[in-house]
């Protein structure tokens, strides 16, 4: 399974295909995709792979937050990676080349839901922080 940027600079594959997905609808997901929730998959630690381009990854940390890596030439956001962790364990769906056969089962955070774009009602289960067994946000 590969994936990459909006360039082409970044490119990865993951040994293991991904175990979950989700939605996230914090404010931090919210500003760094402009859009009102930002979807992703959870991964194996040891499981990703850059096969190119690793010396454009860049990386911000928010407050409370996952570590968001990005692509410094395109801006694509691409990981995310615990605090105080160097593991990701999160990628974008976006950033896969194809089905990465895995859909969102769950949304969390959605205290923090746009009011803007009312969150629809596809029978995921919602829960208002984050997911019980998470901590925070990827």
């Amino acid at each position: 399974m590969t994936g990459g940027c909006l360039c082409g600079g970044v490119r990865f594959e993951l040994g293991e295909p991904p175990r979950s997905a989700s939605y996230c609808h914090c404010k931090h997901c919210q500003r760094r995709t402009g859009s009102a929730a930002s979807a992703q998959a959870r991964i194996d630690p040891g499981s990703l792979r850059i096969t190119q381009g690793e010396e454009l990854l860049s990386s911000f940390a928010p407050p409370g937050g996952w570590v968001k890596i990005f692509c410094s030439v395109c801006g694509s956001s691409l990981f995310s990676r615990p605090p105080g962790q160097s593991e990701i364990l999160s990628v974008r769906l976006g950033s896969f080349d194809a089905d990465p056969g895995v859909r969102p089962a769950y949304r969390q955070r959605v205290e923090s839901a746009a009011s803007w774009e009312p969150i629809p009602d596809d029978g995921l289960p919602r829960y208002a922080g984050p997911h019980p067994e998470h901590r925070t946000s990827p």
